[in-house]
C-alpha cells in the first residue's frame, strides 16, 4: 500500500476518534445539564468540531538560506511547507503568522501572492519580489487544480505549497539561533514551528 494510501486510513481513523470522543463528551454535557441541549445544538457541535478538525494543516518540510560571507553568513530566508491533513477547504488568506526570536516579536500578514513554482528555484522564485519582512506569501509545489494561486484556498490532502518568509534584520538567524513560528487559522487552530539554525555547511538548509 502507498504512503498516501496509509495516510488516508490514518485520517479516516483518528478523524472517525474525535468525532466519537465528541459525541461522547457532549451526551454526557446534554445529560448533566438535564436535557437542555438539544439535538439541533448537538448536532451543530459536532459539525462545528468536524469543520475545525478538517481544517488542520501538517507542516512537512522547513528550510532556510544563507547569506553573507562565510564568517558572517545569515538565514534570511525560511519557507516552511505546508498540506491539509483532509480534502477540504482552507482558506489561507485568513492565515496570521507570529515569529519570536525571544527577543522580539513579529506578526506577519497575507502579502496576497501566491504563484506556482513551475520551473523557478524556490528561494530565487520571482514571487519574494512581491512579499517584504511584514508579509508572506506561497509558493505551490503541488496544486493541480490551481487553487492557491487563483483562489488562495487549498483544498485537497494533496495540495503542498511552502509558506515564504523574508526575515528582517533583527531576526537574521546565525548557528543555534532560533526562531519560533505560529500559524494562526481562523478556526482558532494554531501550528507552532521551531527552527533553530544548523552549521551553514551549505547556502540552504535544511531544519531538524
Amino acid at each position: 500500500m502507498s504512503n498516501t494510501g496509509n495516510l488516508g486510513i490514518s485520517s479516516v481513523i483518528i478523524l472517525i476518534s474525535f468525532i466519537l470522543i465528541s459525541v461522547t463528551a457532549l451526551s454526557v454535557l446534554s445529560n448533566d445539564t438535564t436535557n437542555t441541549t438539544s439535538e439541533e445544538e448537538i448536532e451543530q457541535m459536532i459539525d462545528e468540531s468536524i469543520e475545525e478538525i478538517t481544517k488542520y494543516i501538517q507542516i512537512t518540510d522547513k528550510i532556510g538560506k544563507y547569506y553573507g560571507p562565510s564568517h558572517q553568513k545569515e538565514i534570511q530566508k525560511i519557507a516552511i511547507m505546508i498540506k491539509p491533513f483532509f480534502s477540504n477547504e482552507i482558506d489561507i488568506s485568513e492565515l496570521t503568522i507570529k515569529i519570536s526570536n525571544f527577543k522580539s516579536v513579529k506578526i506577519l500578514s497575507y502579502s496576497g501572492h501566491a504563484q506556482p513554482i513551475d520551473t523557478n528555484h524556490l528561494f530565487t522564485h520571482p514571487v519574494w519580489n512581491n512579499i517584504d519582512e511584514n508579509t508572506f506569501g506561497f509558493i505551490a509545489t503541488h496544486d493541480t487544480d490551481n487553487s492557491l494561486s487563483d483562489y488562495n484556498i487549498l483544498n485537497k490532502n494533496t495540495d503542498m505549497a511552502y509558506i515564504i518568509i523574508t526575515l528582517s534584520p533583527d531576526f537574521y538567524m546565525k548557528k543555534g539561533d532560533i526562531i519560533t513560528v505560529q500559524l494562526f487559522l481562523t478556526s482558532g487552530i494554531i501550528k507552532t514551528v521551531n527552527l533553530e539554525a544548523p552549521l551553514p555547511m551549505r547556502s540552504i538548509i535544511s531544519f531538524d
